[in-house]
């Protein structure tokens, strides 16, 4: 027998019955009660801190606003997925801008010289966003890959401000990851940074050196009418 089976054989003969967890108390990181007004306030706060962008704008105008953006930053060449509403709406939105929009679904050996060295910004959804870090979460697909928001030099991201969480906790709960976690969750607060042995940080270095997050707000004039 296996040392790997003897084991195996302890613990399921166990006298005491089958082992089971333990009781957790997950008060600390969970139960802030911060209304939308405070988490907005929040993740703002600590996002832009380390050179994170916001933008806000409204459902109705974000088109736009993306397209100012891009052209204050000199974006030519933009990476973005089809199929997402998103995207959907973003190439509508840009259809008249000089902007050539890049599409991602294809596989990384068919465009990765091009991705490192040719595309200006990467555009991407949200999952949503945590008050706490200033962090925003992602669930890459085959639409949206997590290299467009690790690789090109500018990433643009879109959120939905009500689906911003008081913490990281309340985000899995929420969305049940127990049941269905993706094999790679991206967690973003901010700019790609790193320090030298003197604490001095640097941006960009192997990542976006900026992040530019879009704030999406009902316009007030739906909210009276729902």
């Amino acid at each position: 027998m296996s040392a790997r089976n003897a084991i195996l054989k302890r613990l399921r003969e166990r006298a005491d019955g089958p082992l089971v967890a333990p009781e957790c108390d997950f008060a600390v990181v969970t139960g802030r009660g911060w209304s939308p007004d405070e988490r907005l306030a929040r993740f703002e706060r600590w996002i832009t801190s380390v050179h994170g962008e916001v933008v806000h704008t409204t459902r109705d105008d974000w088109g736009d606003a993306l397209a100012r953006v891009l052209a204050d930053k000199g974006v030519r060449r933009l990476a973005l997925g089809r199929e997402h509403p998103v995207a959907v709406e973003a190439r509508l939105a840009l259809a008249n801008a000089e902007v050539e929009l890049v599409d991602v679904d294809r596989d990384i050996e068919d465009w990765q010289q091009e991705q490192f060295e040719r595309v200006d910004a990467g555009l991407t959804s949200v999952g949503g966003a945590i008050a706490e870090t200033g962090s925003l979460w992602l669930w890459p697909t085959p639409d949206e890959p997590r290299l467009i928001s690790l690789v090109p030099s500018i990433h643009v991201a879109v959120l939905d401000a009500e689906t911003i969480e008081d913490t990281f906790f309340d985000v899995m709960e929420r969305h049940d990851w127990a049941r269905g976690m993706p094999t790679n969750a991206l967690l973003i607060s901010g700019p790609s940074k790193t320090a030298d042995i003197e604490q001095t940080l640097a941006y960009g270095v192997h990542g976006p050196r900026e992040l530019v997050v879009l704030v999406r707000h009902v316009d007030a004039d739906t909210e009276e009418s729902l």
